[in-house]
């Protein structure tokens, strides 16, 4: 068995190394292995492959042992062209520094303390202090979650450390502490009346633009809208007509419609040039991006295969392959 980095996961060879068994080959293959057959004939069917994406265009996938996302998101994952006996497995870790980046987005779109430190001078800090704005709290304000996962819970449970009252909207998730749940269905009513609404279910057909021109309209024009999840959970034109025409409070936005590829390595984020409007702040998808993070994910991924190698169940199975006697090719 050996183990496949495709693309960026390439770069973290050190990262799984770290608690990997020493004996297990890695090999790193290049960005458009995941799109393209170039490199399939490197691929046997023992193999592991860790991959963010992998596509072939109505093509099939060759056979291998396990496809492990060193993420969370499936959708750069062409789940059909998998051979049946591929098995899937994904991994989390980035709902700890993902609330933290909320929460604290949330604490400074009340508290501005950057502008108060940017404006502090000696010259000028005795009439600030005699004339300070009031800023606002985060204690007592409606926080909806939408989408109550491993990241709206984390969410939920930071922000009601805070005193904020949490609403979660989600079909499947069970109770929790934290947070009122409630059925998708309900959507728009929570929106009605949430100070600040977080977006942070998966991409799926179901909730491709889920948050559309009704459900901004219906929220409060003073309410704030964060997207850690998918860009496309929220319709591109009716967020940036909300946010043009101030019908909503502003937008915290840390995921965008465009990302780079081999064919566009730089291309704009959005049609829309939201990062010029004054009531939203951009940043680029970097809410989970900690130090820590890659340690922690491909630690995990060691672990997995650690466990396909002695048959032992594997930790965040998405798809299980079916079971057959192969034999590593001798090409």
């Amino acid at each position: 068995m050996r183990v496949l980095l495709v693309g960026e996961a390439a770069e973290h060879e050190a990262d799984l190394r770290r608690t990997l068994d020493p004996s297990v080959e890695t090999v790193a293959l290049p960005a458009d292995a995941a799109t393209t057959d170039t490199h399939d004939d490197a691929i046997d069917v023992d193999d592991v492959v860790v991959s963010l994406r992998l596509r072939r265009n109505g093509a099939p996938l060759p056979p291998f042992r396990l496809l492990h996302v060193p993420g969370a998101g499936l959708d750069g994952i062409d789940l059909d062209a998998l051979d049946p006996r591929t098995c899937v497995a994904n991994v989390f870790e980035h709902e700890i520094p993902i609330a933290e980046f909320v929460l604290a987005r949330l604490l400074e779109w009340e508290i501005r303390a950057a502008d108060m430190q940017a404006a502090f001078t000696p010259g000028t800090w005795a009439e600030r202090y005699r004339h300070r704005v009031e800023h606002g709290e985060l204690h007592g304000r409606s926080l909806a979650v939408v989408g109550y996962g491993r990241i709206g819970r984390a969410i939920a449970t930071r922000a009601a450390a805070f005193g904020m009252r949490v609403t979660a909207v989600d079909d499947r998730a069970a109770g929790h502490d934290f947070a009122q749940v409630v059925p998708t269905s309900r959507l728009r009513d929570v929106a009605a009346g949430a100070d600040r609404l977080v977006v942070a279910c998966p991409l799926t057909e179901q909730t491709r633009g889920m948050v559309d021109a009704s459900l901004l309209d219906a929220m409060p024009s003073d309410a704030v809208l964060v997207n850690i999840s998918r860009a496309e959970t929220v319709d591109e034109q009716d967020l940036w007509d909300a946010l043009r025409h101030n019908r909503i409070g502003g937008a915290i936005l840390d995921v965008w419609y465009r990302y780079p590829t081999a064919a566009d390595p730089d291309p704009a984020p959005a049609a829309h040039p939201f990062w010029e409007l004054p009531n939203a702040w951009c940043t680029p998808h970097s809410s989970a991006w900690t130090r820590s993070l890659a340690r922690r994910r491909y630690a995990v991924i060691a672990d997995n295969i650690e466990r396909l190698a002695s048959g032992r169940p594997l930790r965040n199975t998405v798809r299980n392959g079916v079971t057959t006697g192969s034999k590593r090719s001798t090409q």
